[in-house]
């Protein structure tokens, strides 16, 4: 029990190391690469260009839990489609908020909730460190704790399986990022849109791997992260893209 403990600090140790000799200047290639433990699709991504409802402005942020989509509007009537991992349903929340602060590489510590969930989890993870649940980017949201931000986990993508967080591929949310202003509102809702794709450039199919290696640093540090769901199935067509 004790090399193992020691082996974990370890980890997390080489980490912080690795981290502060330049993670933040290294190229985006290198970052996506540390999209690991999922299985086969590293850097994966799902993004859509859809048709969208005419009433939401450019640059507006909208999150369906319904759809486990985050929408971003490019134009009137008009969004890119990223899937996402949603709360687990006693962690949902909805309401409209806005972005107040980007990072990249952010660090992570776990709330106090979580670490009583799992009193094994490390008391912070350094920015740019491939066990780190962030990812590579994040988007915060009003003066809460939530963010819109990647994952060490891509294999729950789909899935109602986060603590009130929006997660993303991280490929997906380096495509967002820059789009994405702070400032920028953000609706988060149970609706559900029928976006239709109206291009498939720029997505590679968003298929993901069914297999869960372990490599989150919740299943790392104790299998405490919850059951991933099945991801729905989309429909086949939409008939609009109103909200119903």
């Amino acid at each position: 029990m004790l090399i193992a403990r020691l082996l974990r600090s370890a980890t997390i140790a080489a980490g912080a190391i690795a981290a502060s000799a330049g993670l933040d200047a290294a190229p985006a290639s290198a970052q996506l690469n540390w999209d690991w433990g999922g299985g086969g699709l590293v850097g994966g991504s799902g993004r859509e260009n859809v048709r969208f409802s005419p009433q939401f402005k450019k640059g507006e942020i909208i999150v369906s839990f319904g759809d486990r989509r985050l929408y971003f509007i490019t134009g009137p009537g008009h969004a890119i489609s990223y899937p996402i991992a949603v709360p687990r349903e006693e962690s949902r929340w909805a309401g409209t908020t806005s972005v107040t602060d980007k990072r990249v590489n952010p660090s992570w510590t776990p709330t106090p909730t979580m670490i009583a969930e799992n009193p094994r989890l490390p008391r912070w993870v350094p920015g740019g460190h491939p066990m780190n649940p962030l990812g590579v980017r994040a988007l915060y949201l009003g003066s809460s704790t939530y963010r819109i931000h990647g994952t060490d986990a891509p294999w729950t993508i789909g899935s109602a399986v986060s603590k009130g967080c929006i997660r993303m591929y991280n490929q997906d949310v380096q495509d967002l990022y820059p789009r994405a202003t702070v400032g920028a509102k953000v609706t988060v809702t149970y609706n559900r849109f029928d976006g239709v794709a109206t291009s498939s450039s720029g997505s590679n199919g968003g298929n993901s791997s069914s297999g869960n290696s372990g490599g989150s640093i919740f299943n790392f540090f104790g299998n405490e992260e919850p059951q991933v769901e099945k991801p729905r199935p989309r429909p086949a067509r939409a008939k609009s893209a109103s909200s119903q």
